[in-house]
């Protein structure tokens, strides 16, 4: 049974143990874990790709060879300056605990560990083999947590649940992102004569204006919003009296399930291409196109509505009274990281949305509760 009073010292005593990112060390809160699921008698490990950088992968036996992974993350932003409350206090004012991480991702990580709590002193058997994994660094990409997990086949489940959202949405779709930094090259002059030079500013400025107004091809989808740019930073030149030779921007594309990063990055060659030859008809100076770096790129998702873990999941919440709201994302989340591994993943959590990476960030002890509740109910009807 789920202990309500259990739980919230639980969130609390999660809250209370900084787990920052950056700079990152997550080892003190994956061993107060480590010691919480060995008194259950999970099998339990820690893996650590960077020193201190910890990751907590348990093991539930149940029947058959099926396994549903859980998974939430240890990791937190920095706190910052702004508080008013102790970040790490975990005070209660009325039905909400306060502290860095409450939403995003330690109320989570607290349904997930008094809901496989309760199952254990249940005695329940599980008609499946349930992987519990905390991951680091969720919060800089990954890269030290659920990523290596899965391509070392540490993790190898046949399907997943990432408790990593709000006010019990079920996501099911979300976009793609693409990440780039554009370098160009022009040719410095003095500020009185910029016609002797070519400024890097100027042709930047053309080619972003034109990859702004582009509009996408792509096919609606009822759980998100259209494709979106984003410049993100832009700096160049040297001196306000000297013609730029040099200009570097970065640019977020969100792109939907069906569209291809490729295809976007082709247009933004061809723009640069073709505003580079520009500038250099007009100047009669040679000058090559630029450069791209791809700082990152992740896949667009999509499952479909129907499949079982929706439909489980569903069936749980309205077990509580409880309305599931089937969602998108429009940002990217680590179900992604699922995809080119033929893992069926969603994602669903019970924080408190608008509160994620806020300065007075919390959640709500009556989310807190429910969610736990649901996440048990979910775990104990689901059938692979």
């Amino acid at each position: 049974m789920i202990n309500r009073k259990r739980l919230i010292k639980l969130t609390q005593d999660l809250i209370r143990i900084n787990s920052e990112n950056p700079p990152g060390a997550e080892r003190p809160i994956a061993l107060f874990i480590k010691g919480y699921l060995k008194k259950l008698g999970l099998e339990v490990r820690i893996y650590e790709f960077k020193n201190r950088r910890s990751n907590i992968v348990a093991w539930l036996k149940g029947k058959g060879r099926q396994s549903l992974l859980i998974t939430p993350h240890l990791d937190t932003i920095p706190a910052g300056k702004t508080w008013k409350q102790n970040p790490f206090g975990a005070e209660i004012t009325k039905d909400r605990i306060y502290g860095l991480g409450a939403t995003d991702c330690k109320s989570n990580l607290a349904c997930a560990m008094e809901a496989i709590r309760s199952i254990v002193e249940e005695r329940v058997v599980l008609s499946y083999n349930l992987i519990f994994a905390a991951t680091a660094d969720e919060e800089s990409g990954s890269g030290l947590g659920l990523i290596p997990l899965l391509d070392k086949g540490i993790l190898k489940p046949d399907t997943a649940l990432v408790l990593d959202a709000d006010d019990f949405e079920i996501i099911i779709t979300q976009k793609g992102l693409m990440h780039l930094k554009v370098k160009i090259k022009g040719k410095k002059a003095h500020g009185a004569y910029p016609d002797q030079g070519i400024n890097a500013i100027d042709i930047a400025l053309e080619v972003i204006r034109e990859i702004k107004n582009y509009r996408f091809s792509y096919r609606k989808n009822k759980f998100l919003k259209p494709p979106t740019v984003n410049l993100g930073t832009i700096k160049g030149g040297d001196k306000v009296n000297v013609v730029a030779d040099w200009c570097e921007f970065e640019l977020d594309f969100r792109f939907l399930p069906g569209m291809k990063a490729g295809i976007i990055l082709n247009k933004l060659k061809d723009s640069l291409k073709k505003h580079a030859k520009n500038f250099s008809r007009l100047s009669g100076i040679p000058l090559k196109a630029g450069k791209i770096e791809i700082e990152g790129i992740q896949e667009p998702y999509y499952i479909s509505e129907k499949h079982s873990l929706v439909n489980y999941l569903k069936k749980a919440m309205r077990a509580l009274d409880i309305i599931p709201r089937v969602k998108g994302s429009e940002g990217a989340t680590v179900i992604t990281f699922f995809k080119k591994r033929g893992i069926p993943a969603i994602a669903s959590g019970f924080g408190v949305a608008g509160c994620a990476h806020i300065a007075g960030e919390y959640v709500k002890i009556n989310n807190l509760y429910k969610g736990t509740l649901v996440l048990e109910k979910f775990l104990k009807i689901y059938q692979p």
